[in-house]
């Protein structure tokens, strides 16, 4: 068995922080676990702009920002296992955990959640009709097209103008393609108005407000779609070989339900509560890393 005295599980930018953290306050035995190859989270996926004003000064990208978490973390001796999962957790402060194919069991005093969050998926949805290829969620889109460079299709449309759904729009744009429309149910942009103008205005994507998808069509591969006007209820058919759903993120906490709350349990990142800036989890993260150990 493994022993140590924090188990971080998440090595994303909530988990890296809190991780780094807990060091710099004296806490030196220190597991911190992902499933990931890379540490960062998603923040490798994210090209654009817009990272790092309240922690470095400056807007960096996704992987800058990534770049420089992973710095903080090389200078710890901080014990990092990549590629890890981490299977389950008892009451007893210990966890299940698998390695390069291998089981082992983790010991700790005290756990730190930092799991983030996944997204809402078309299935989630009440949309009728058929599943063909060419539906994503707004995150896969974003790492198939920035990490594999895949071809996902031609003309676009996205449901929901949250900040990823506006930031995506505006990647499929710079990549050549026809964003037909954004749409989003309520009459207003769900996002950021930084993202609404640099993606939205600057690229000129039209933006449907109180519209929704009612219904898919097409076998094999999407061909189109119905959506519905909330507010007239008006139908049209628009056709696209492409869908992308960008409706939200559920906080990812299955690892500790049936857990109730214990108190050495604690919660850091998307996993705790959604946040529009990765700097404020990032903040909160380390204000809740310093409690833990106080306590």
């Amino acid at each position: 068995m493994i022993h140590c005295e924090l188990l971080v599980v998440g090595a994303g930018a909530a988990g890296i922080s809190a991780a780094v953290s807990a060091w710099k306050a004296g806490c030196h035995s220190i597991l911190l676990a992902d499933r990931a190859v890379q540490p960062g989270g998603i923040l490798p996926q994210c090209l654009h702009e817009g990272f790092g004003i309240a922690t470095f000064g400056k807007e960096l990208t996704g992987p800058e920002y990534a770049a420089k978490l992973s710095e903080s973390l090389q200078r710890t001796d901080i014990l990092y296992y990549p590629e890890t999962e981490v299977l389950s957790i008892a009451h007893e402060k210990t966890a299940v955990i698998s390695r390069r194919g291998a089981l082992d069991q983790v010991g700790f005093e005290k756990l730190l959640l930092a799991t983030g969050s996944r997204e809402k998926t078309i299935g989630a949805l009440p949309i009728a009709g058929t599943r063909p290829a060419g539906i994503f969620t707004a995150g896969q889109a974003q790492e198939r097209i920035n990490l594999l460079h895949q071809d996902l299709g031609q003309n676009i449309l996205i449901l929901g103008s949250g900040d990823l759904g506006m930031i995506i729009a505006r990647r499929f744009t710079l990549e050549g393609k026809h964003v037909i429309a954004v749409l989003e149910q309520n009459a207003h942009y769900s996002g950021m108005a930084r993202n609404y103008h640099r993606c939205i205005e600057a690229c000129r994507i039209p933006i449907r407000f109180r519209t929704t998808v009612t219904e898919v069509h097409g076998t094999g591969r999407i061909c189109g779609v119905t959506i519905r006007n909330l507010e007239t209820g008006e139908r049209e058919q628009i056709p696209c070989d492409t869908l992308i759903i960008a409706v939200g993120l559920i906080p990812e906490r299955e690892l500790v339900r049936g857990l109730g709350d214990p108190d050495w349990l604690y919660s850091v990142g998307n996993c705790r509560q959604i946040y529009d800036i990765v700097d404020s989890a990032v903040a909160e993260a380390e204000q809740i890393t310093r409690k833990a150990l106080s306590l």
